[in-house]
């Protein structure tokens, strides 16, 4: 126990094995040169017993000889001068027969080479182990217009994610957008779930224009999940109208978002209440503010459950504010009065700055009734 503990704090484990093991389609595409290899040592096997058979030499001394002939990289490092008319014979053949083989070989190169197929699946071997590493990442599957724009968001907060997608130039595109993980394969089969290291993901966000492609994709995801017996994955989906936004959320998508939709109330609130907007958008959609907006569940744990707002005493001891609670049951409640009941569940959405709110959580979080309490 204290080795393993070392090894983790040393960061010694083990590198993390992918889902899926591409070692057979790589050995496949290695296997040409079997026969350049086995050509090679079964050459320099019988010339070196040659020389031991025509010279003095020793074992040594032979199969340095051997090995500078056959490869025809040197000659006269020992005493070629003294070999008879059958050692000299014997020694051009051996020159030719290297000759021959490493022509092969440098062929047997070129063919596997020129066929396209090698450099790319070690490309993606290496692109498969660094995805193996990864956990609590989203797998975004589709590549357009949007998620161009949300892989920008989650390079700026640091979040991982894997862009997948059944694309020629994906990688080129990966290039040009910084997609730091991509995997090009349709998204809904399951060797594209093994390859993106699913298992691992904390959820989905396909963003497809195609509707079939997005309901394909929950369900596929929806089935794995099934098959892992984990814990459900959080999943997005787009959508171009309510009918489809119905359909996601009842296939088992957590959010079904429409952009037109969220384009047509971005407007309208820019329209009808700018303050609010401007607000919204300078401590809800920007990082790097003095405020932070977040809305913290309350575990059923929590020694806040079935008290009043007012006993946290939030306001005094974090300096941020509860704006808002939404029930389990969905019911929100705007601007909270001190005496609402604090349910198991529900959803606090606080409001100040990065560390209040984080000692909010801390707060919340404590299954017995925090010593700070006392002094308030």
């Amino acid at each position: 126990m204290a080795f393993d503990r070392l090894k983790k704090f040393l960061h010694w484990e083990g590198t993390q094995k992918p889902d899926i093991d591409m070692s057979g389609l790589l050995y496949e595409q290695l296997k040409p040169f079997r026969a350049s290899f086995l050509l090679i040592f079964v050459g320099l096997i019988i010339s070196t017993l040659g020389y031991l058979v025509f010279t003095d030499y020793g074992l040594i001394d032979a199969f340095f000889q051997a090995s500078y002939t056959f490869t025809t990289t040197g000659f006269g490092a020992l005493d070629e001068g003294e070999f008879d008319d059958l050692t000299i014979f014997y020694t051009a053949f051996v020159m030719l027969a290297g000759s021959l083989v490493l022509s092969f070989c440098v062929v047997s190169v070129i063919d596997i080479l020129s066929r396209g197929k090698l450099i790319p699946i070690i490309k993606e071997r290496n692109m498969i182990y660094k995805i193996a590493r990864l956990k609590n990442h989203f797998i975004i599957c589709y590549h357009n217009e949007y998620t161009i724009q949300l892989s920008q968001q989650f390079r700026e907060a640091h979040i991982p994610f894997v862009v997948v997608d059944r694309n020629d130039s994906l990688e080129d595109i990966a290039q040009k957008y910084h997609y730091p993980f991509f995997i090009n394969e349709d998204p809904h089969t399951e060797i594209a779930m093994l390859k993106c290291h699913l298992s691992s993901a904390r959820g989905v966000i396909t963003l497809s224009n195609n509707i079939a492609d997005n309901i394909a994709q929950i369900a596929s995801v929806r089935l794995y999940e099934r098959e892992l017996g984990r814990k459900p994955y959080f999943i997005i989906g787009n959508a171009d109208n309510n009918e489809d936004e119905e359909k996601l959320k009842k296939l088992g998508a957590n959010y079904a978002v429409s952009p037109s939709k969220l384009f047509a109330q971005r407007v309208n609130a820019m329209a009808t209440r700018p303050d609010m907007e401007n607000l919204l958008e300078r401590f809800a959609y920007q990082k790097d503010t003095p405020l932070d907006l977040e809305e913290i569940v309350v575990p059923r744990y929590s020694w806040l459950v079935l008290k009043k707002l007012k006993e946290a005493h939030v306001r005094e001891i974090t300096q941020t504010s509860i704006v808002g609670i939404t029930q389990k049951d969905g019911k929100f409640i705007s601007m909270p009065n001190g005496d609402t009941l604090v349910t198991s569940e529900c959803k606090l959405l606080v409001i100040g700055t990065s560390h209040g709110v984080h000692l909010t959580k801390q707060l919340i979080f404590k299954k017995d009734k925090p010593e700070e309490l006392k002094y308030v």
